[in-house]
């Protein structure tokens, strides 16, 4: 089944709350864009944000953490069944450490890289994770135009995935004009931000997304 996230990067920080929940009736899942200025050059939001929105929103929240050290703070997020903390192979911690801290505190866990990195530094975890996430930008800000090579990671990735339990996400510059090609090349999980929440009425931005992914 093809899933909806919007990634409340794109979101008014200072409406958070009130733009997730206007959203809500549509959206299987929550993506938050986690930085640190330092693995990319934007800072957003930490655990206390992200936490104090944990008890609004019922359905499940992926983090995707663009940080250095997601070993470290990947702890200090409020987690429920369900949610999932995606990490970066590029970062400093060993990804077999991240795994393990993260499956220890209740999460499942999600697997990324820059679109520049060989998808070879993901292929030896895929029997150690429940998601896969495409970046289809640079990561590190939002409105970013889709890169079109990402299609042919998503079209391996889903051939290297087989029959694993993995869900296939793909993040960037997914709106109207891009979504179909994304799930033709076997995506799952549509990661949307600009699309949806730079539109007048939100909720029928989400709708029609949601209409060209099933019809794709």
């Amino acid at each position: 089944m093809i899933q909806l996230s919007p990634s409340l990067l794109s979101a008014d920080f200072s409406q958070l709350r009130e733009e997730a929940l206007e959203v809500a009736p549509l959206t299987d899942r929550y993506h938050w864009d986690v930085m640190d200025a330092h693995f990319v050059p934007n800072l957003t939001f930490g655990p206390p944000v992200v936490n104090a929105l944990r008890p609004h929103l019922d359905k499940p929240f992926d983090i995707h953490l663009m940080i250095d050290h997601p070993a470290k703070y990947a702890p200090q997020f409020d987690v429920r069944p369900g949610d999932v903390i995606v990490f970066h192979t590029e970062s400093s911690d060993a990804p077999d450490d991240v795994i393990r801290v993260i499956r220890d505190h209740g999460a499942g866990v999600g697997i990324t890289l820059r679109p520049g990195t060989s998808l070879e530094a993901i292929e030896l975890y895929l029997d150690q994770v429940c998601q896969v996430l495409v970046m289809s930008v640079e990561p590190g800000f939002g409105g970013q135009k889709f890169m079109p090579e990402a299609l042919d990671r998503l079209r391996k990735l889903r051939t290297l995935i087989g029959e694993r339990p993995i869900t296939l996400a793909v993040d960037g510059g997914i709106h109207a004009g891009t979504i179909r090609s994304a799930v033709e090349a076997g995506a799952e999980l549509l990661i949307t931000g600009s699309a949806v929440f730079g539109a007048e009425d939100r909720l029928e931005a989400m709708r029609e997304l949601k209409q060209a992914a099933t019809q794709a």
